[in-house]
């Protein structure tokens, strides 16, 4: 008499085989990333030693075939420890997501700023308002380089100072 997964209900027949994938393909993928990471972040993660050190192989290999046998390898190397060893490195890489999110928002409120100054001078006077102690002179002097290089299709040197004078301003008041 053959036996299937119904006959016993108490039975623990461990992960299936799908879940065995996915676990170790999430193990890979935080391999990658550990990999990508700068030396000095990767630091601050507390890895075990022995994934380090593969880390560092893994590294200096530049054909792509070897990388990836490497990379199989050292997400092996990981499988073997508990999951505990890496959620410092983990909450790391979420916390590198969390800040990357947060500079790209406040790029792009630094881009949608610009694009208000270059349109109207009401939103030039709301930034004076803001940050009395800017240079207004220079910024005026700016926004107007910059609406002659646009009209002009000239290269946007005038603009991306612009830029960068507003990414300098203190954020408090923003």
């Amino acid at each position: 008499m053959n036996r299937t997964y119904t006959d016993d209900p108490d039975h623990d027949y461990g992960p299936t085989r799908t879940q065995q994938r996915r676990d170790a393909l999430a193990v890979l993928s935080l391999a990658s990333q550990l990999a990508e990471l700068p030396p000095s972040k990767l630091a601050r993660a507390n890895l075990p030693e022995d994934v380090l050190r593969e880390i560092d192989n893994l590294r200096r290999i530049t054909s792509h075939i070897a990388r990836k046998r490497q990379l199989g390898f050292l997400a092996k190397m990981m499988r073997r420890h508990d999951d505990e060893a890496f959620d410092g490195a983990r909450a790391l890489l979420g916390e590198n997501r969390e800040q990357q999110r947060k500079e790209t928002a406040a790029m792009h409120r630094l881009e949608a700023l610009r694009e208000r100054l270059l349109e109207s001078d009401e939103a030039l006077q709301d930034l004076i308002g803001q940050h009395p102690d800017v240079d207004r002179q220079h910024l005026r002097s700016l926004l107007r380089q910059a609406r002659i290089e646009r009209e002009t299709n000239k290269p946007p040197r005038a603009y991306r100072e612009i830029f960068q004078l507003l990414k300098d301003l203190p954020e408090d008041n923003a």
